[in-house]
């Protein structure tokens, strides 16, 4: 076949997969399209989201649908100030065999597909910890022994911004292995009203899967696939530099109301999804547009804003912004 039309077939399969799953989503959520959007552009590029949102906008159904649309094995994982390590990695347990007793690993409930971590700042900072292993390795080590986690694997994170009482925010550390900070929006009054008709009137709908395992990693070899230009890559790093305060180019709010800036995970973020957004337009190659449209997500839980910045009102949310109005697209061009 034409390379050509080889890479074309492979844009088109990639996108009646992802349109596929987002109409099956849509039929349990109502709204909160972009939040989808946001969550398999994640996905998809192999990475961890934390969704953070005040309770009742469907977090956890959001969560839950995917992993039966995508065929995933799903767990939810109820954070708590009293949740140990073990109760998430697993631990050994003594047994009787035949030749007497000996030790066997019981695996805890990170051995999944689909990882639901509900409320993960409740939980104390040690347990915590045990998830950046699963995280970043894949792997989970107890006893001495590491053991591979099942492939594909992914972190889906929620967390409460008001009710801060009795929480732990996460260390920056662990932030940083989040692909997407997702901020689900309370609805608009038309999607609050489908909402009440369709959860108190309507049958619930029956889900059809869409794809299985294999089917997304798949869907992500492809997306790492698609080309980037060095314009543009060189347009993500001028992006990044500009959160730095110590960077002679950065603007001056930035200088005046940042404390750290943006890791290189930053950068990767932006790229990786921003390819998949690529495809997702009909197109075999990333514009600046598709770098627009995921920078806030990628960016937003990955610089920080000191004291003056907060009593002032600014926002990592308002900088970034503001960061992609005032780039050039081209160096020296404004």
């Amino acid at each position: 076949m034409d390379p050509l039309k080889q890479g074309e077939a492979q844009v088109a399969d990639v996108v009646e997969k992802i349109q596929g799953i987002e109409k099956e989503i849509a039929k349990v959520m109502v709204g909160q399209r972009d939040v989808i959007r946001q969550v398999l552009l994640c996905l998809i590029a192999g990475g961890h989201a934390l969704l953070e949102g005040v309770p009742g906008l469907g977090k956890t159904l959001l969560v839950r649908t995917l992993g039966r649309v995508l065929g995933l094995k799903f767990v939810r994982i109820q954070f708590t100030p009293d949740l140990m390590p073990a109760d998430i990695v697993g631990t050994n347990i003594m047994t009787e065999t035949a030749e007497g007793r000996a030790f066997r690993f019981q695996p805890g409930p990170v051995f999944a597909n689909l990882v639901l971590a509900d409320e993960i700042n409740r939980a104390t900072p040690k347990t915590q910890s045990a998830l950046l292993e699963a995280m970043q390795e894949r792997t989970v080590s107890v006893a001495g022994v590491t053991r591979p986690l099942p492939a594909p694997f992914f972190v889906l994170a929620t967390q409460n911004p008001l009710e801060m009482e009795g929480t732990y925010p996460l260390p920056e550390a662990q932030l940083d292995r989040f692909l997407f900070k997702i901020a689900v929006m309370f609805p608009e009054a038309e999607e609050l009203k489908q909402i009440l008709l369709r959860t108190t009137v309507d049958p619930a709908q029956e889900m059809e899967t869409v794809t299985d395992d294999q089917g997304l990693s798949g869907l992500i070899r492809a997306a790492v696939s698609v080309p980037v230009a060095d314009h543009v890559a060189d347009y993500i790093i001028r992006i990044i530099m500009a959160t730095h305060p110590e960077n002679s180019d950065a603007p001056e709010r930035v200088k005046k109301y940042v404390s750290c800036g943006a890791s290189p995970r930053g950068a990767q973020a932006i790229l990786t999804t921003a390819r998949i957004r690529a495809l997702l337009e009909g197109r075999f190659n990333v514009a600046f547009e598709d770098v627009d449209a995921v920078a806030l997500p990628a960016l937003r839980h990955r610089f920080f804003i000191n004291f003056e910045g907060e009593a002032e009102g600014v926002s990592t949310d308002i900088l970034i912004n503001e960061l992609l109005d005032s780039i050039p697209k081209a160096k020296g061009v404004r």
